[in-house]
């Protein structure tokens, strides 16, 4: 009897200790080069943000261009749908994440100010969105963001002549109302852009703004040696 109770107090141990040792709380992540850090929640599924790459650059994957972007850009995914997708980055009921980091090129390096840390995902500053419409007008086909909405813009100040911006803004996409939270900070030697783009459907974003600051919160550049 006496060993059955030692053997139920060591088995109930175990299972204490395998519930302690379970799933982690968040996804730990850093960019290639370890200069970039933040966490999300690990109720998120992390995705390959390449198509979102290509999305947003509009390279064809074959091309000269493709290749120097993969080169110079690092970026990831998280989507706390049941039905993870990076098609959700521009819509969903449910909260997505997209993170990146870019190795700026002499020119790019030449021109980089706030308002294009502001414009670096999607058109956010006026004159950007007004050639946004102007492109899309040539084309023939609507623009899929429309009403813009501002929301917020924070200039951030950082550590070690860092700086930023962050800004949260409302777009119409089809029938749905999209909020965007856009953090996007420039390193101290003005080489490398690194930008988190936190959305969901306005709805969504009212109700869950404080778990999103929280995510929001834990962006920040790293300090390597050297």
């Amino acid at each position: 009897m006496k060993k059955a109770r030692g053997l139920i107090a060591v088995t109930v141990a175990v299972l204490m200790l395998s519930a302690c040792v379970g799933q982690p709380d968040f996804h730990y992540v850093r960019d290639k080069a370890g200069t970039t850090y933040f966490k999300v929640p690990y109720s998120f599924t992390q995705l390959n943000a390449y198509p979102i790459e290509l999305y947003l650059s509009g390279d064809h994957p074959n091309s000269e261009a493709a290749l120097l972007r993969a080169q110079r850009v690092w970026s990831t995914a998280f989507d706390q749908s049941a039905e993870p997708s990076v098609n959700h980055l521009l819509g969903s009921t449910d909260p997505f994440v997209y993170a990146t980091v870019h190795q700026l090129s002499e020119e790019q390096r030449d021109t980089i100010s706030l308002n294009r840390l502001r414009d670096f995902v999607l058109p956010v500053t006026s004159q950007v969105r007004e050639l946004y419409v102007q492109q899309a007008v040539a084309t023939g086909q609507p623009p899929m963001f429309r009403n813009f909405e501002l929301l917020k813009d924070e200039v951030l100040t950082l550590d070690d002549g860092a700086r930023g911006v962050r800004v949260r803004f409302n777009y119409q996409i089809g029938n749905d109302v999209q909020t965007f939270d856009h953090t996007a900070i420039l390193d101290e030697k003005g080489a490398t852009v690194s930008v988190m783009l936190i959305g969901c459907q306005s709805i969504c974003f009212r109700k869950r703004a404080a778990e999103f600051d929280k995510i929001e919160s834990t962006f920040k550049l790293l300090r390597l040696p050297g």
